[in-house]
Parts: structure tokens; sequence; C-alpha cells
């Protein structure tokens, strides 16, 4: 498969409908937009978004004023473990808009600017299915993964063997950040930004996470 950047002269060549070549122009300068969904099951050939929220980052500052959210009315039967994970039952979404009347709106909330999630791969391949059939191509805004920074920060270095966690509540926990009302679309896209500026500051202060170090038989102390 083509990278992003490689892809994107065919794709804006091969776009239905010229109204949304704002996709492939730059957004405003250090701005970027974190997404999340939540959807009917993990299936990304048969399941639906259910809900899908937004917001946007400009620089160190996340702007909240700035916010996208939508509730989805899905074509198929909501999986009862996706439930379990966002509490979201059919009756809460049947009074949902369909996707085609959310998109156009989404997509110019977006416009041109990096998308920010916390494996974001699944969240843009679900909203993909959606934009393929109305424009014809793939979202081609630049993708950048939380998880991928966290893990930059903190594991880049570590030794063979090192145990790798990258779940969410591990992240904001090294990061002392709070734990908001996980699985709600808009809280998961908040947090996500929050993780995301976070990152970035230790990044550009040359800052690493300690991990915990690991004790050899001669690390262990006699009492």
């Amino acid at each position: 498969m083509l990278p992003n950047w490689m892809r994107r002269p065919f794709d804006l060549a091969r776009l239905k409908d010229p109204a949304y070549r704002f996709l492939f122009e730059p957004g405003p300068a250090n701005e970027a937009v974190s997404l999340d969904c939540e959807t009917t099951g993990l299936n990304l050939r048969k399941d639906e978004i259910v809900t899908v929220a937004a917001v946007k980052i400009s620089g160190a500052r996340i702007l909240c004023s700035e916010r996208f959210e939508a509730k989805v009315r899905p074509l198929v039967k909501m999986n009862p473990e996706a439930i379990k994970i966002h509490g979201l039952r059919e009756r809460d979404v049947a009074t949902g808009r369909a996707m085609a009347e959310i998109l156009p709106a989404l997509l110019r909330f977006v416009g041109g600017r990096p998308l920010v999630g916390y494996y974001l791969e699944f969240d843009m391949a679900m909203l993909n299915r959606y934009v393929r059939r109305w424009l014809g191509i793939a979202l081609p805004n630049p993708a950048i993964e939380v998880s991928k920074l966290y893990y930059e920060r903190k594991y880049s270095d570590a030794p063979p063997g090192t145990q790798v966690d990258l779940s969410f509540a591990a992240i904001l926990s090294d990061l002392d950040l709070p734990m908001l009302d996980q699985h709600d679309a808009y809280a998961d896209a908040l947090m996500t930004a929050m993780i995301y500026v976070t990152l970035r500051d230790l990044k550009a202060r040359g800052v690493t996470i300690p991990r915990q170090r690991y004790k050899g038989f001669g690390d262990f102390g006699a009492g």
C-alpha cells in the first residue's frame, strides 16, 4: 500500500466532488484535530459508527469551544460486547442522523489538519468506509498516533524484554492527566488531545518518561 503522501496526487485526481479539494490543502499552521469514534462493534467490514467527536488543537492549546459531536443512526445491530464498552444501546442512537448527513460538516470541521488519535487507524478505517462511498477516496489527512509518540518518549531505548504498556490508562497515569468518562467519544477525543499536547511538550524539551528499573539479582538489598 502506498504511503499517504504518495497517494495524495492520485486521490486528488479521483476526488468525486471538487468542493472537497480543501481536504488536500494544509490546515492552519500548528493546528490538528483530535478524533474519536464509538462503533457498533470492531468488525471493519460490517460494523458502523454510532458517535463521532473531534476537538481542535492549536499549538499547546486545546480549543474546547471548537468541538464537533454527532450521534449516528446505524443500519446494523449493536454488538452486545460494544454496548458493554461504551454503554450505548440501539434506542440511545435511534434518534441520531444518518452518517451521510453528518460527514460533510465533520470534513469541513477537520479540513486539511492532521488527525490525532489513540489507535487512530481503526477510527480512520471506519470513517473511510463512508468517505470512499461518497468521495471515492480515503481521508488524505496526516495521521498522528499518540501511543507511538508515547512509546518514543518512554520505550525507544528500552532493552530487549522490557514490558511495554501502551494502554490509555497507563499513558494518562504516566503523564499525570485526568481520566475522564472513557469510551465517550468527546471525552476520549479530549483526553487524546491532552496526551498529544503533553507529549509534544516533552519532546520539545527533550524529556523522556522514566521506566521502572528492572531489578536483577545484584539489585536487591540484604534486608
